[in-house]
Protein backbone atom coordinates (compact mmCIF):
# COMPACT_ATOMS: atom_id res chain seq x y z
CA UNK A 1 0.00 0.00 0.00
CA UNK A 2 1.40 3.35 -1.00
CA UNK A 3 0.70 6.90 0.16
CA UNK A 4 -2.96 7.95 0.41
CA UNK A 5 -3.93 4.29 0.74
CA UNK A 6 -3.32 3.61 -2.95
CA UNK A 7 -2.08 0.11 -3.83
CA UNK A 8 0.94 -0.49 -6.04
CA UNK A 9 2.01 -3.74 -7.63
CA UNK A 10 5.54 -4.33 -8.86
CA UNK A 11 6.10 -7.01 -11.46
CA UNK A 12 9.84 -7.19 -10.82
CA UNK A 13 12.36 -6.50 -8.08
CA UNK A 14 15.07 -4.92 -10.16
CA UNK A 15 17.14 -2.37 -8.21
CA UNK A 16 15.49 1.04 -8.45
CA UNK A 17 17.87 3.88 -7.70
CA UNK A 18 17.09 7.56 -7.31
CA UNK A 19 19.83 10.16 -7.90
CA UNK A 20 19.34 13.70 -6.58
CA UNK A 21 21.20 16.18 -8.78
CA UNK A 22 21.96 16.12 -12.51
CA UNK A 23 25.46 17.56 -12.53
CA UNK A 24 28.61 15.58 -13.37
CA UNK A 25 28.51 13.55 -10.13
CA UNK A 26 24.90 12.54 -10.68
CA UNK A 27 25.37 11.57 -14.31
CA UNK A 28 28.63 9.70 -13.72
CA UNK A 29 26.97 7.73 -10.91
CA UNK A 30 24.04 6.89 -13.18
CA UNK A 31 26.37 5.96 -16.05
CA UNK A 32 28.29 3.44 -13.97
CA UNK A 33 25.17 1.88 -12.43
CA UNK A 34 23.55 1.35 -15.83
CA UNK A 35 26.68 -0.07 -17.45
CA UNK A 36 27.67 -2.30 -14.54
CA UNK A 37 24.32 -4.00 -14.01
CA UNK A 38 21.80 -4.87 -16.68
CA UNK A 39 18.66 -4.70 -14.52
CA UNK A 40 19.18 -1.48 -12.56
CA UNK A 41 16.77 1.39 -13.21
CA UNK A 42 17.87 4.95 -12.44
CA UNK A 43 15.76 8.09 -12.00
CA UNK A 44 17.55 11.45 -11.80
CA UNK A 45 15.82 14.35 -10.02
CA UNK A 46 16.92 17.93 -10.59
CA UNK A 47 15.72 21.16 -8.93
CA UNK A 48 15.96 23.19 -12.17
CA UNK A 49 14.07 22.36 -15.38
CA UNK A 50 17.42 21.88 -17.18
CA UNK A 51 20.14 19.25 -16.57
CA UNK A 52 23.97 19.20 -16.30
CA UNK A 53 24.60 21.43 -13.27
CA UNK A 54 28.00 23.13 -13.35
CA UNK A 55 28.67 21.87 -16.87
CA UNK A 56 25.94 24.29 -17.99
CA UNK A 57 26.22 26.95 -15.29
CA UNK A 58 29.82 26.77 -14.08
CA UNK A 59 31.92 26.27 -17.19
CA UNK A 60 33.38 29.45 -18.67
CA UNK A 61 31.48 30.26 -21.88
CA UNK A 62 34.67 30.28 -23.97
CA UNK A 63 35.33 26.63 -23.08
CA UNK A 64 33.62 23.72 -24.89
CA UNK A 65 30.99 21.51 -23.29
CA UNK A 66 32.93 18.27 -23.58
CA UNK A 67 30.88 15.90 -21.45
CA UNK A 68 27.30 16.89 -22.30
CA UNK A 69 27.08 14.41 -25.18
CA UNK A 70 28.11 11.59 -22.85
CA UNK A 71 25.59 12.65 -20.22
CA UNK A 72 22.88 12.92 -22.88
CA UNK A 73 23.50 9.30 -23.91
CA UNK A 74 23.05 8.25 -20.29
CA UNK A 75 19.85 10.30 -19.89
CA UNK A 76 18.35 8.75 -23.04
CA UNK A 77 19.17 5.19 -21.99
CA UNK A 78 16.08 2.99 -21.68
CA UNK A 79 16.79 2.39 -17.98
CA UNK A 80 17.37 6.03 -17.08
CA UNK A 81 14.79 8.80 -16.61
CA UNK A 82 15.24 12.51 -15.91
CA UNK A 83 12.81 14.54 -13.81
CA UNK A 84 13.62 18.23 -13.74
CA UNK A 85 11.79 20.98 -11.83
CA UNK A 86 11.59 18.78 -8.71
CA UNK A 87 13.09 20.34 -5.59
CA UNK A 88 14.03 17.47 -3.29
CA UNK A 89 13.73 18.56 0.34
CA UNK A 90 10.85 20.87 -0.56
CA UNK A 91 8.56 19.22 -3.14
CA UNK A 92 9.37 15.72 -1.91
CA UNK A 93 11.41 14.60 1.10
CA UNK A 94 14.43 12.33 1.09
CA UNK A 95 12.49 9.98 3.37
CA UNK A 96 9.73 9.70 0.77
CA UNK A 97 12.31 8.93 -1.90
CA UNK A 98 13.78 6.22 0.32
CA UNK A 99 10.34 4.61 0.55
CA UNK A 100 9.93 4.81 -3.23
CA UNK A 101 13.38 3.45 -4.18
CA UNK A 102 15.76 0.75 -3.03
CA UNK A 103 18.58 3.31 -2.87
CA UNK A 104 18.92 7.10 -2.95
CA UNK A 105 22.16 8.78 -4.07
CA UNK A 106 22.62 12.43 -3.11
CA UNK A 107 24.68 14.21 -5.78
CA UNK A 108 23.36 17.74 -5.59
CA UNK A 109 26.78 19.36 -5.35
CA UNK A 110 27.83 22.55 -3.58
CA UNK A 111 25.52 25.50 -4.15
CA UNK A 112 26.54 27.51 -1.10
CA UNK A 113 29.19 30.24 -0.87
CA UNK A 114 32.18 30.22 1.46
CA UNK A 115 32.56 33.57 3.17
CA UNK A 116 35.91 35.36 3.37
CA UNK A 117 35.08 36.50 6.90
CA UNK A 118 36.51 40.04 6.84
CA UNK A 119 34.95 43.47 7.52
CA UNK A 120 33.39 45.03 4.42
CA UNK A 121 32.54 41.71 2.78
CA UNK A 122 28.91 42.77 2.34
CA UNK A 123 29.68 46.05 0.56
CA UNK A 124 28.34 46.73 -2.91
CA UNK A 125 31.04 45.71 -5.37
CA UNK A 126 31.94 42.49 -3.50
CA UNK A 127 30.73 39.27 -5.12
CA UNK A 128 31.41 35.58 -4.84
CA UNK A 129 32.86 33.85 -7.89
CA UNK A 130 29.99 31.35 -7.71
CA UNK A 131 27.41 34.12 -8.14
CA UNK A 132 29.48 36.01 -10.72
CA UNK A 133 29.97 32.84 -12.80
CA UNK A 134 26.28 31.99 -12.41
CA UNK A 135 25.39 35.49 -13.63
CA UNK A 136 27.33 35.35 -16.89
CA UNK A 137 26.32 31.70 -17.45
CA UNK A 138 22.58 32.25 -17.05
CA UNK A 139 21.87 30.60 -13.70
CA UNK A 140 18.31 31.78 -12.92
CA UNK A 141 19.06 32.57 -9.26
CA UNK A 142 21.91 34.91 -10.31
CA UNK A 143 20.04 36.72 -13.08
CA UNK A 144 19.56 39.91 -11.04
CA UNK A 145 23.21 40.23 -9.95
CA UNK A 146 24.07 42.95 -12.49
CA UNK A 147 27.60 43.67 -11.16
CA UNK A 148 28.98 47.20 -11.27
CA UNK A 149 32.08 47.12 -13.52
CA UNK A 150 32.66 50.87 -13.59
CA UNK A 151 36.00 50.63 -11.75
CA UNK A 152 39.49 50.27 -13.24
CA UNK A 153 40.92 47.59 -10.90
CA UNK A 154 39.40 44.28 -9.81
CA UNK A 155 40.81 41.97 -7.14
CA UNK A 156 40.05 38.25 -7.21
CA UNK A 157 40.66 36.33 -3.99
CA UNK A 158 41.81 32.78 -4.74
CA UNK A 159 44.04 31.33 -7.44
CA UNK A 160 42.11 28.33 -8.71
CA UNK A 161 40.70 27.62 -12.15
CA UNK A 162 37.48 29.52 -11.46
CA UNK A 163 39.48 32.62 -10.46
CA UNK A 164 41.29 32.50 -13.81
CA UNK A 165 38.00 32.01 -15.64
CA UNK A 166 36.56 35.12 -14.00
CA UNK A 167 39.68 37.14 -14.81
CA UNK A 168 39.54 36.01 -18.42
CA UNK A 169 35.88 36.97 -18.78
CA UNK A 170 36.56 40.40 -17.28
CA UNK A 171 39.43 41.09 -19.69
CA UNK A 172 38.50 39.22 -22.89
CA UNK A 173 37.70 41.24 -26.03
CA UNK A 174 33.98 41.58 -26.54
CA UNK A 175 34.23 40.14 -30.05
CA UNK A 176 35.62 36.92 -28.54
CA UNK A 177 32.83 36.64 -25.98
CA UNK A 178 30.14 37.34 -28.59
CA UNK A 179 30.97 33.97 -30.19
CA UNK A 180 30.29 32.06 -26.96
CA UNK A 181 27.10 31.13 -25.11
CA UNK A 182 27.57 33.92 -22.55
CA UNK A 183 24.23 35.55 -21.80
CA UNK A 184 23.16 38.69 -23.62
CA UNK A 185 22.66 40.72 -20.40
CA UNK A 186 26.22 39.82 -19.33
CA UNK A 187 27.54 40.88 -22.72
CA UNK A 188 25.81 44.23 -22.37
CA UNK A 189 27.32 44.85 -18.92
CA UNK A 190 30.80 43.73 -20.06
CA UNK A 191 30.54 46.03 -23.08
CA UNK A 192 30.39 48.99 -20.66
CA UNK A 193 33.07 47.60 -18.32
CA UNK A 194 35.87 49.94 -17.23
CA UNK A 195 37.95 47.14 -15.70
CA UNK A 196 41.49 47.30 -17.08
CA UNK A 197 43.51 45.57 -14.38
CA UNK A 198 42.86 42.29 -12.53
CA UNK A 199 44.94 41.06 -9.58
CA UNK A 200 44.56 37.38 -8.63
CA UNK A 201 45.48 37.08 -4.95
CA UNK A 202 46.62 33.97 -3.08
CA UNK A 203 47.73 33.47 0.53
CA UNK A 204 50.57 31.15 -0.45
CA UNK A 205 53.16 31.09 -3.25
CA UNK A 206 53.54 29.94 -6.86
CA UNK A 207 54.39 26.38 -5.77
CA UNK A 208 50.96 26.09 -4.14
CA UNK A 209 48.89 27.79 -6.83
CA UNK A 210 45.63 25.89 -7.34
CA UNK A 211 44.97 26.51 -11.04
CA UNK A 212 45.98 24.11 -13.81
CA UNK A 213 47.54 24.87 -17.19
CA UNK A 214 45.50 24.70 -20.36
CA UNK A 215 44.86 21.19 -21.66
CA UNK A 216 43.37 20.23 -25.07
CA UNK A 217 40.44 18.54 -23.33
CA UNK A 218 39.07 20.71 -20.54
CA UNK A 219 36.19 22.52 -18.97
CA UNK A 220 36.45 25.49 -16.67
CA UNK A 221 35.29 24.49 -13.22
CA UNK A 222 36.56 21.01 -14.07
CA UNK A 223 39.79 20.09 -15.86
CA UNK A 224 40.14 16.71 -17.51
CA UNK A 225 43.87 16.47 -16.82
CA UNK A 226 45.16 16.28 -13.25
CA UNK A 227 46.88 19.40 -11.90
CA UNK A 228 50.42 19.50 -13.27
CA UNK A 229 52.26 21.38 -10.52
CA UNK A 230 55.72 20.94 -11.98
CA UNK A 231 54.71 22.03 -15.49
CA UNK A 232 52.76 24.97 -14.10
CA UNK A 233 55.69 26.09 -11.96
CA UNK A 234 58.03 25.82 -14.94
CA UNK A 235 55.66 27.95 -17.00
CA UNK A 236 55.44 30.60 -14.27
CA UNK A 237 59.23 30.66 -13.85
CA UNK A 238 59.80 30.91 -17.59
CA UNK A 239 57.39 33.83 -17.83
CA UNK A 240 59.03 35.56 -14.86
CA UNK A 241 62.70 35.28 -15.89
CA UNK A 242 62.65 35.01 -19.68
CA UNK A 243 63.71 38.24 -21.40
CA UNK A 244 60.88 39.21 -23.75
CA UNK A 245 61.64 39.77 -27.42
CA UNK A 246 60.89 42.93 -29.36
CA UNK A 247 57.51 41.64 -30.53
CA UNK A 248 56.45 40.79 -26.98
CA UNK A 249 57.70 44.13 -25.66
CA UNK A 250 55.66 45.93 -28.30
CA UNK A 251 52.59 43.86 -27.41
CA UNK A 252 52.97 44.69 -23.73
CA UNK A 253 53.51 48.36 -24.49
CA UNK A 254 50.27 48.53 -26.45
CA UNK A 255 48.23 46.44 -24.05
CA UNK A 256 45.16 48.19 -22.68
CA UNK A 257 44.38 45.53 -20.08
CA UNK A 258 46.67 43.70 -17.67
CA UNK A 259 46.43 40.96 -15.06
CA UNK A 260 48.77 39.27 -12.64
CA UNK A 261 49.18 37.00 -9.65
CA UNK A 262 49.77 38.52 -6.21
CA UNK A 263 51.28 35.84 -3.95
CA UNK A 264 51.70 35.63 -0.16
CA UNK A 265 48.69 37.85 0.56
CA UNK A 266 45.57 37.36 2.69
CA UNK A 267 42.60 39.78 2.83
CA UNK A 268 41.95 41.40 6.20
CA UNK A 269 39.49 44.19 5.35
CA UNK A 270 37.54 45.63 2.43
CA UNK A 271 37.25 49.42 2.45
CA UNK A 272 34.23 51.50 1.53
CA UNK A 273 34.24 54.74 -0.39
CA UNK A 274 33.51 58.02 1.49
CA UNK A 275 29.78 57.54 1.07
CA UNK A 276 30.04 54.00 2.48
CA UNK A 277 27.96 52.79 -0.45
CA UNK A 278 30.46 50.66 -2.35
CA UNK A 279 33.92 49.11 -2.40
CA UNK A 280 36.96 51.37 -2.69
CA UNK A 281 39.86 49.10 -1.77
CA UNK A 282 41.18 46.09 0.09
CA UNK A 283 43.83 45.55 2.76
CA UNK A 284 46.06 42.53 2.25
CA UNK A 285 48.22 41.02 4.99
CA UNK A 286 51.68 39.98 3.79
CA UNK A 287 52.50 36.34 4.53
CA UNK A 288 55.53 34.10 4.63
CA UNK A 289 55.51 30.32 4.27
CA UNK A 290 56.43 27.75 6.86
CA UNK A 291 57.09 24.32 5.40
CA UNK A 292 57.15 23.43 1.71
CA UNK A 293 55.04 22.00 -1.05
CA UNK A 294 51.30 21.47 -0.56
CA UNK A 295 51.70 21.37 3.23
CA UNK A 296 53.27 24.82 3.44
CA UNK A 297 51.35 27.12 5.78
CA UNK A 298 50.88 30.87 5.34
CA UNK A 299 52.03 32.81 8.41
CA UNK A 300 51.37 36.53 8.96
CA UNK A 301 54.44 38.79 8.94
CA UNK A 302 52.71 41.83 10.43
CA UNK A 303 53.06 43.84 7.21
CA UNK A 304 50.04 44.97 5.23
CA UNK A 305 49.40 46.29 1.73
CA UNK A 306 46.44 48.41 0.64
CA UNK A 307 45.14 48.09 -2.92
CA UNK A 308 42.65 50.52 -4.47
CA UNK A 309 39.89 48.66 -6.31
CA UNK A 310 36.19 48.94 -6.97
CA UNK A 311 35.48 45.25 -7.49
CA UNK A 312 36.33 42.27 -5.25
CA UNK A 313 35.41 38.73 -6.27
CA UNK A 314 36.01 35.95 -3.75
CA UNK A 315 36.89 32.64 -5.38
CA UNK A 316 37.68 30.65 -2.27
CA UNK A 317 35.42 27.69 -2.92
CA UNK A 318 31.85 26.50 -2.95
CA UNK A 319 30.24 24.57 -0.12
CA UNK A 320 27.43 22.04 0.14
CA UNK A 321 24.27 22.75 2.12
CA UNK A 322 22.02 20.33 4.04
CA UNK A 323 19.05 19.20 1.97
CA UNK A 324 16.79 17.50 4.51
CA UNK A 325 16.78 17.22 8.32
CA UNK A 326 16.79 13.42 8.03
CA UNK A 327 20.15 13.36 6.22
CA UNK A 328 23.34 13.42 8.35
CA UNK A 329 25.42 16.53 7.63
CA UNK A 330 28.84 17.67 8.83
CA UNK A 331 28.42 21.45 9.08
CA UNK A 332 32.12 22.07 9.74
CA UNK A 333 33.31 20.24 6.62
CA UNK A 334 30.09 20.96 4.67
CA UNK A 335 29.75 17.36 3.49
CA UNK A 336 27.52 14.37 4.14
CA UNK A 337 29.59 12.03 6.35
CA UNK A 338 30.24 8.84 4.42
CA UNK A 339 32.50 5.89 3.82
CA UNK A 340 33.20 5.32 0.11
CA UNK A 341 29.85 6.97 -0.65
CA UNK A 342 27.80 5.08 1.98
CA UNK A 343 26.15 7.70 4.19
CA UNK A 344 26.85 7.04 7.85
CA UNK A 345 23.96 5.66 9.89
CA UNK A 346 21.57 5.80 6.95
CA UNK A 347 21.00 2.45 5.24
CA UNK A 348 20.17 2.75 1.55
CA UNK A 349 21.45 6.33 1.36
CA UNK A 350 24.58 7.22 -0.63
CA UNK A 351 26.37 10.35 -1.86
CA UNK A 352 28.78 11.28 -4.63
CA UNK A 353 30.62 14.32 -5.97
CA UNK A 354 31.37 17.46 -4.00
CA UNK A 355 28.71 16.60 -1.41
CA UNK A 356 30.81 13.52 -0.66
CA UNK A 357 34.32 15.02 -0.74
CA UNK A 358 34.00 18.78 -0.58
CA UNK A 359 34.51 21.06 -3.63
CA UNK A 360 37.91 19.76 -4.70
CA UNK A 361 39.47 17.99 -7.65
CA UNK A 362 39.14 18.00 -11.40
CA UNK A 363 36.44 16.33 -13.47
CA UNK A 364 38.38 13.06 -13.52
CA UNK A 365 38.27 13.14 -9.71
CA UNK A 366 34.50 13.68 -9.76
CA UNK A 367 34.07 10.87 -12.26
CA UNK A 368 36.15 8.40 -10.24
CA UNK A 369 34.55 9.21 -6.89
CA UNK A 370 31.10 8.86 -8.48
CA UNK A 371 32.07 5.49 -9.94
CA UNK A 372 33.28 4.47 -6.45
CA UNK A 373 29.90 5.36 -4.96
CA UNK A 374 28.12 3.35 -7.67
CA UNK A 375 30.40 0.39 -6.93
CA UNK A 376 29.63 0.65 -3.20
CA UNK A 377 25.90 0.60 -3.95
CA UNK A 378 26.19 -2.44 -6.23
CA UNK A 379 28.39 -4.26 -3.72
CA UNK A 380 25.64 -3.73 -1.14
CA UNK A 381 23.08 -5.18 -3.57
CA UNK A 382 25.24 -8.24 -4.24
CA UNK A 383 25.97 -8.84 -0.55
CA UNK A 384 22.34 -8.42 0.49
CA UNK A 385 23.15 -5.40 2.66
CA UNK A 386 20.78 -3.47 0.38
CA UNK A 387 17.54 -5.40 0.25
CA UNK A 388 15.95 -5.51 -3.21
CA UNK A 389 13.69 -8.50 -2.55
CA UNK A 390 10.62 -6.26 -2.39
CA UNK A 391 9.50 -4.25 -5.38
CA UNK A 392 9.52 -0.45 -5.16
CA UNK A 393 7.18 1.93 -7.02
CA UNK A 394 9.90 4.50 -7.91
CA UNK A 395 8.81 7.52 -9.93
CA UNK A 396 5.22 6.29 -10.04
CA UNK A 397 4.61 7.20 -6.40
CA UNK A 398 6.70 10.38 -6.58
CA UNK A 399 4.60 11.62 -9.51
CA UNK A 400 1.45 10.89 -7.52
CA UNK A 401 2.79 12.75 -4.50
CA UNK A 402 3.58 15.80 -6.62
CA UNK A 403 0.16 15.59 -8.23
CA UNK A 404 -1.57 15.57 -4.85
CA UNK A 405 0.32 18.55 -3.42
CA UNK A 406 -0.38 22.21 -4.00
CA UNK A 407 -3.12 23.92 -5.96
CA UNK A 408 -3.64 23.65 -9.69
CA UNK A 409 -1.36 26.70 -10.13
CA UNK A 410 1.39 25.67 -7.70
CA UNK A 411 1.43 21.94 -8.41
CA UNK A 412 4.86 20.68 -9.46
CA UNK A 413 5.04 19.12 -12.91
CA UNK A 414 8.32 17.34 -13.64
CA UNK A 415 10.27 18.17 -16.80
CA UNK A 416 11.35 15.09 -18.75
CA UNK A 417 14.49 14.83 -20.84
CA UNK A 418 12.45 15.18 -24.03
CA UNK A 419 11.01 18.39 -22.52
CA UNK A 420 14.60 19.58 -21.93
CA UNK A 421 15.38 18.86 -25.58
CA UNK A 422 12.71 21.39 -26.56
CA UNK A 423 14.52 23.99 -24.44
CA UNK A 424 17.86 22.91 -25.87
CA UNK A 425 16.61 23.18 -29.45
CA UNK A 426 15.15 26.66 -28.91
CA UNK A 427 18.32 27.92 -27.23
CA UNK A 428 20.48 26.69 -30.10
CA UNK A 429 18.18 28.25 -32.69
CA UNK A 430 18.27 31.57 -30.86
CA UNK A 431 22.05 31.32 -30.63
CA UNK A 432 22.44 30.49 -34.31
CA UNK A 433 20.44 33.59 -35.21
CA UNK A 434 23.10 35.79 -33.56
CA UNK A 435 26.21 33.75 -34.34
CA UNK A 436 26.48 31.98 -30.95
CA UNK A 437 26.40 28.29 -29.93
CA UNK A 438 23.24 29.00 -27.92
CA UNK A 439 21.31 31.80 -26.24
CA UNK A 440 20.18 30.50 -22.86
CA UNK A 441 16.75 31.03 -21.38
CA UNK A 442 17.29 32.96 -18.16
CA UNK A 443 14.25 32.22 -16.00
CA UNK A 444 12.59 29.06 -14.76
CA UNK A 445 9.27 30.44 -16.05
CA UNK A 446 10.64 30.73 -19.61
CA UNK A 447 12.10 27.24 -19.42
CA UNK A 448 8.83 25.71 -18.22
CA UNK A 449 6.81 27.53 -20.85
CA UNK A 450 8.98 26.06 -23.62
CA UNK A 451 9.01 22.61 -22.01
CA UNK A 452 5.21 22.53 -21.89
CA UNK A 453 4.69 23.44 -25.57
Amino acid sequence: IGWSGKAFLSTSCCPKVCIVGSGPAGFYTAQHLIKARQDVEVDIYERLPVPFGLVRFGVAPDHPENVINTFTQTAKHSRCSFYGNVNVGKDVTVGELQQAYHAVVLSYGAEGNRRVGVPGEDLRGVYTAKDFVGWYNGLPSCRELSPDLSCETAVILGQGNVALDVARILLSPLDTLKKTDITQPALEVLAESQVRKVLIVGRRGPMQVACTIKDPVETACFRMAPPCGKRLTELLMKTAVEVPGDKELERRKNATKIWGFRFYRSPTEIFADPSHSRTAGIRLAVNRLEGCGERAQAVLTGEVEDVSCGLVISSIGYKSLPIDPSVPFDSRRAIVPNSVGRVHQAAGLYCSGWLKTGPTGVIATTMNNSFDTARSLLEDVDSGTLDISTGKPGSQIVSMLLEERGTLKTRVKPVTFSDWEKIDSLEMRKGEACGKPREKLLTVEEMLKVART
